[in-house]
């Protein structure tokens, strides 16, 4: 007997996944619950940006699991984001229940303990290299083993920015005059 192939996931498939989960060539993909340090030095992330987001009443900040729809899909098939964290500075969906449309304007991931090793890094490279096609500025790659902060461009995705403690990292353009200290991240 043959068993017929499902059809493919939509956006409106992935409105409905309980948990954090991207849309990439018709496929959902589900992604494991954050451990502690994870979710931790994503919040801290948050709260900086929507501080920012707040006294400068430019954009908008926010948490893990924000929706990012991308119309038409990327050459690879990704249909989504899932950023662990983000600034968005516009537009918005006029229906605040909806998905972003496009990529944020500046998105933070935060790496997890599967995140190490070759094939994770050519992943990780390639999921930034998504993030430039759908628009995003600049992505911070935030590693909590190495208590460190990269920073990619999208007008040079192949020089990176590196932070450790004791220095101030940025995300310039996407997010001007913001800054957060690397120690206030890992503190």
């Amino acid at each position: 007997m043959v068993v017929p192939n499902p059809p493919p996931a939509t956006i409106d498939d992935l409105y409905r996944v309980e948990g954090k989960a991207e849309l990439i060539s018709g496929r959902i993909v589900q992604y494991m619950p954050a451990g502690r340090l994870h979710n931790r030095v994503a919040a801290r992330i948050y709260r900086s940006l929507d501080d920012y987001a707040r006294q400068s009443g430019v954009g908008e900040a926010f948490t893990d699991n924000l929706g990012c729809a991308l119309h038409p899909p990327l050459p690879n098939g990704r249909e989504s984001f899932s950023p662990d964290a983000a600034y968005h500075a516009g537009p918005f969906p006029t229906n605040e229940w909806q998905f972003l449309e496009g990529g944020p304007t500046f998105a933070v991931e935060v790496r997890s303990v599967e995140d190490y090793g070759p094939a994770a890094e050519a992943s990780m490279a390639e999921k930034r290299n998504d993030y430039f096609l759908a628009g995003t500025r600049v992505v911070w790659d935030v590693d909590p083993d190495a208590e460190t902060v990269t920073v990619y461009r999208a007008t040079d995705p192949d020089t990176a920015t590196f932070y450790r403690r004791g220095e101030v990292a940025e995300a310039e353009p996407a997010v001007p005059g913001w800054r957060l200290p690397v120690d206030s991240i890992f503190g």
